[in-house]
Formats: structure tokens, sequence, C-alpha cells
């Protein structure tokens, strides 16, 4: 959840031991900030210095400087564990990716990244959600919903009618702008309901949040589990070629 300022510079940790990688992510910050996004501040340092900057909660990985990348990256989460983290690595398969997000990036980009997008997905992570490939997160997502969560031991939360919608939106892998637009809402009350869901369900970050939420009582306790069910059995049958007389 981001409960940031649109106009207070957000400070922005780059972590990399190559001199023209750092050159290039730091020209990504003279850019102008898109529409609702607030300007960024470059943080430079080694990974403890960048660590042990208690105000620093956004960090650029280059996930080169670490041999085993998923490791460092958990090791990283463990430390502050509030940390919220964009890597940017070579092209990567789709299983790297996903355990870099389940090990706590909130992003993944590769090399070849223009620096617009680049900003882009710093823009959408500082903003409360994940940025990766639609279809990735829809694999994770399914993933998730394969694995029963035993972290909800007294049974599900008691979740209002709105914190469903957005549950269910959270679950198709919706940033948060994209919720507020299809339910009419603003951004900063979507925010202000992903807090909630948080606290309701004990999660400390929207991956863990999806991994909660993605319990099967919960999931059957709201109906999101057969609307789910439905929608698949829609699908399927949309692509099945049609009925002819010969």
């Amino acid at each position: 959840m981001s409960s940031l300022s649109k106009d207070k510079p957000i400070r922005i940790g780059l972590l990399t031991d190559e001199p023209l990688r750092l050159e290039g992510l730091a020209g990504i910050f003279e850019e102008r900030p898109a529409a609702g996004f607030a300007p960024l501040t470059p943080v430079f340092g080694n990974l403890d210095q960048l660590l042990s900057d208690r105000k620093l909660t956004f960090l650029v990985v280059d996930l080169n400087v670490f041999p085993n990348g998923v490791g460092a990256i958990e090791d990283i989460c463990r430390r502050r564990p509030e940390m919220r983290l964009i890597v940017i690595g070579p092209e990567a398969s789709e299983k790297l990716i996903m355990d870099l997000v389940l090990a706590g990036a909130r992003a993944y980009l590769d090399l070849k990244a223009s620096p617009r997008t680049v900003r882009q997905a710093i823009d959408e992570v500082t903003s409360g959600s994940i940025w990766a490939p639609r279809r990735l997160l829809a694999k994770l997502i399914d993933q998730l919903l394969a694995v029963s969560d035993a972290s909800l031991t007294n049974g599900p939360p008691h979740l209002t009618e709105r914190e469903l919608q957005v549950l269910e939106l959270i679950l198709t892998a919706r940033s948060n702008r994209e919720i507020a637009q299809q339910l009419g809402i603003e951004e900063s009350t979507v925010e202000a309901h992903v807090g909630r869901l948080m606290r309701k369900t004990g999660a400390d970050n929207r991956v863990n949040l999806l991994m909660r939420a993605s319990d099967a009582t919960l999931l059957q306790s709201t109906g999101i589990a057969d609307r789910r069910k439905r929608e698949r059995r829609r699908s399927a049958a949309s692509t099945l070629p049609p009925v002819t007389d010969k």
C-alpha cells in the first residue's frame, strides 16, 4: 500500500557495481514524473549502506551484483521486510521471475528494458503495485490458488462487499490504479482498502496478501473460487470450435 504524497520526492536506492549501468539508472531520475506520480530522488551506496538507511524503502537491485539472485533477494527482504525491490537482470525464465517475486521482488526488468519502462516500473511499485508481464502474474496467482495457505487458522476474516471487490481484482493481477478505474473510486480509497485487507489477513506486503487471500477456505467463503471457476469455464467454451452439421 502506498500512502506517499504525490508532491514529496520519493528516495530510491540504486545498487549496482557497473558504472555504466549506474549512470543509465541515474538518468531515469531526470525525467519528469507521469501525471499522478511523485518525483524521484536517487540514493547511492553499497548494500550495507543502503539497507542501514531506515528511511529508504525502495531499492533498485542489479541482479548481476549477486551470484545467487533469489537467495540475495530473500536475504534483503529478511533484513528489511518493508523494503520494496525493483530487480534488473538478464533475460530470465518465467520460473526465475516467479521465484524472485515470491522471494519479495515487486518488479523484474531485463537489461534490454528502456529507461521509460524502468521508470514506469518504479512508478508502479511506489504506488503499491507489482510490475511484471500480466500473463506471468496470472500464472503466479493460479499457482497460489492451487496451494492452501494454512496461516488462516482462525477461519476467514470478515470482509465488506467493497473489500471483496478489491480482493477479487487483486487476484486478477490488477494494479491499484486499474482497480480504482474499474470500481469508479479514488486510487487513495483503493490503497485504504488494500491496507485493511492486509491487516485482516495478517499480510505484511502485497505478495503475502495474494498468498493469504489464496487460502482455499477464504476463497470458498467469499464466493471468489466459484466465480473464477465459472469464468474459466466460459473462457474455455469460447475457444471451442463451432459445431456444424455435416
